[in-house]
């Protein structure tokens, strides 16, 4: 997988303070669909590219600290997809081929670039569409309410001539796994802020994916989704299978 879909780090990071505040068992989503010129959520008409999922599982230790583990990882990015062929070939959708990201890719080439600004966009969505933090530019005039209005541009010809697909799905996890160190450490917390009668949390694993959904003819972003929860496994088959069909909700097939 290329480095640069690393860029996708700088979401989370915006997804989390999005969701300060918020205990990590409350599961959080916020699916969006674009609309037409009536105002009507849109349907999508064509085939879509899995582009290479960027998933990265890691184990949270005693300190608080995030170890990747290489296993895990590997286990998700091959369970992943799976799951999501099968979650849209379900769902009526049409798939072409899978679209993976060479190790070699040139940082200055247009697909690169395009890479970065697809993350770019995905990060301005993730800020502007939460409550609160709408752009006026991005309300319908007339209801006042968010509108999923944002586009990589007509640059995206090269991935849909690379892929031969209508749209692009792009992927983003980080999957958590609270230690026995950090699980008896968080119990402790929890005792002695009961006690002090102020109960304390210092977290455990937490599951948060972004995913996006590009027209490829048009560049403009028909679908996005946010999801954030303390609980799921990417390491086994229906972890995954759940996690997809949360990461994937609305999708408007």
């Amino acid at each position: 997988m290329s480095r640069l879909i690393r860029h996708y780090l700088s979401i989370l990071l915006i997804c989390v303070c999005l969701l300060a505040g918020t205990a990590p068992a409350q599961a959080q989503q916020h699916p969006a669909v674009a609309t037409d010129a009536q105002g009507r959520p849109i349907r999508i008409h064509g085939s879509i590219a899995i582009i290479e999922p960027d998933i990265e599982l890691s184990l949270i230790t005693a300190g608080g600290l995030q170890e990747p583990r290489k296993e895990w990882s590997d286990t998700a990015r091959r369970l992943y997809p799976q799951a999501a062929h099968a979650h849209l070939i379900q769902a009526g959708a049409v798939l072409a081929p899978d679209f993976s990201l060479p190790d070699t890719l040139d940082p200055t080439s247009h697909l690169a670039q395009l890479l970065r600004l697809h993350a770019a966009v995905a990060r301005s969505i993730a800020l502007y569409s939460a409550p609160g933090s709408v752009l006026a530019t991005k309300k319908d005039p007339a209801t006042g309410r968010p509108r999923m209005d944002w586009t990589l541009g007509p640059g995206v010809s090269e991935l849909q001539q690379a892929t031969g697909a209508d749209y692009a799905l792009f992927t983003y996890v980080r999957d958590s796994y609270t230690s026995g160190g950090r699980a008896a450490l968080r119990t402790l917390a929890l005792l002695a802020g009961i006690a002090m009668g102020s109960p304390i949390d210092i977290g455990g694993g937490m599951q948060i994916g972004v995913a996006t959904l590009v027209d490829l003819h048009t560049g403009r972003v028909v679908w996005f989704n946010l999801i954030a929860k303390g609980s799921g496994d990417l390491r086994n088959d229906a972890g995954a299978r759940a996690t997809v069909a949360a990461l994937l909700r609305d999708l408007p097939l």
